[in-house]
């Protein structure tokens, strides 16, 4: 070996350490910066909530997604959105009449509901950039965080879709549109939240969880996901306030009237009793699967920390069960049917969380 082939064999073998350490240090960085943006998506499913309770999502009738961030600023401009406002059917046909004070306080609520959006734009986007010029995203990972800026603009694209079909025919958005809209935050927020999870230093998964484990937990994850969806098709339907008594639903456990309309496929996203009987059968579902997966975790699983997580799984399915509840028989109370809302997403973090544990963390390859 040359002199000078030792020198490199040397400095590389001094490098590697170093390296090492700065992804490491990267990594915490990136982590928190996502899990700060998955905040924001929490935030933004609460508000977004709270705009659909308050009926106040389309109160503002055009989309401008840079001239919007600007609110009106004089008592003219308030009277112009107003006078859009009255030229769609919510308002001519539910809310005639409207004083100006009144229309204020649901157009500060979608306006927020959209700047919120704006600004995870912005929080994802410029401290990604930042990261990249520094050097400071692997490979690997740049090509995932990409995609999660694409799914956000999709959202914002899909978050007007929504708000559109309410413009014209209809009182109020489609509950299609409003589920897709809702079920598509959520998958941003487990995507990024995936990622999070498996840039910590989480201890190495083992054989024995490979199997039925996994495998449960990602259906628990299906069926969470397939419930979020579900409720975006009883809030756009306002299903909630229907039927409002637990255990029985219009006196019976499997209510008549399930099925009345033709196709019978309509009756699972456009009948009233249907859509909010669905989504109660699928919460049952998903508290007997989360024990069972909280059973097994700790009947196969060693390690403590997947353990504790499974406990989390089956303990929040099984609270916000009795959130949905109270939303339910309470009448839908603006603060209730938040909590549920946003408990939502704490229920996913969890199923996520699981399953990272079980998958590891990314390998740092030097």
């Amino acid at each position: 070996m040359t002199t000078a082939e030792g020198i490199a064999t040397g400095e590389q073998v001094h490098m590697l350490p170093a390296k090492r350490e700065k992804i490491e240090k990267s990594r915490v960085m990136i982590r928190w910066w996502l899990y700060f943006v998955c905040a924001l998506i929490l935030a933004m499913v609460v508000v977004g909530g709270a705009t659909r309770l308050t009926e106040s999502g389309l109160s503002i009738t055009e989309w401008k997604p840079i001239h919007g961030v600007i609110p009106p600023l004089s008592e003219a401009e308030w009277e112009e959105e107003l006078e859009k406002y009255r030229q769609i059917p919510e308002y001519q046909l539910i809310n005639k009449g409207m004083s100006l004070e009144e229309f204020k306080f649901i157009f500060w609520w979608e306006w927020a509901h959209r700047l919120l959006g704006r600004f995870i734009g912005v929080a994802f986007f410029v401290p990604m950039v930042a990261f990249w010029a520094a050097g400071r995203i692997e490979p690997w990972l740049k090509p995932r965080l990409l995609v999660g800026l694409a799914l956000g603009g999709l959202q914002g694209f899909v978050g007007w879709w929504m708000v559109a079909s309410g413009l014209v025919d209809r009182v109020d958005v489609s509950q299609y549109r409003l589920a897709t809209h809702l079920t598509l935050a959520l998958v941003i927020f487990a995507y990024l939240y995936w990622i999070a999870r498996r840039l910590a230093p989480l201890n190495a998964p083992e054989p024995s969880e490979q199997g039925s484990l996994r495998l449960l937990g990602q259906v628990v994850l299906g069926l969470v996901f397939l419930q979020i969806f579900l409720g975006g098709l009883v809030a756009g339907l306002n299903a909630g306030l229907t039927f409002n008594t637990w255990p029985y639903m219009d006196g019976q456990i499997i209510p008549g009237g399930l099925l009345v309309m033709q196709p019978v496929w309509l009756n699972f996203f456009e009948n009233v009793m249907t859509v909010q009987f669905q989504h109660r059968m699928t919460a049952y579902l998903l508290v007997l699967a989360g024990l069972v997966l909280t059973y097994l975790t700790f009947k196969i699983a060693t390690r403590s920390e997947l353990r504790r997580s499974a406990a989390h799984v089956g303990a929040f399915i099984g609270l916000q069960a009795v959130f949905g509840i109270l939303t339910l028989v309470w009448h839908v109370p603006l603060s209730m049917a938040l909590v549920h809302q946003g408990f939502a997403v704490i229920v996913l973090a969890a199923c996520v969380d699981y399953l990272a544990k079980i998958k590891g963390a990314y390998p740092i390859r030097t």
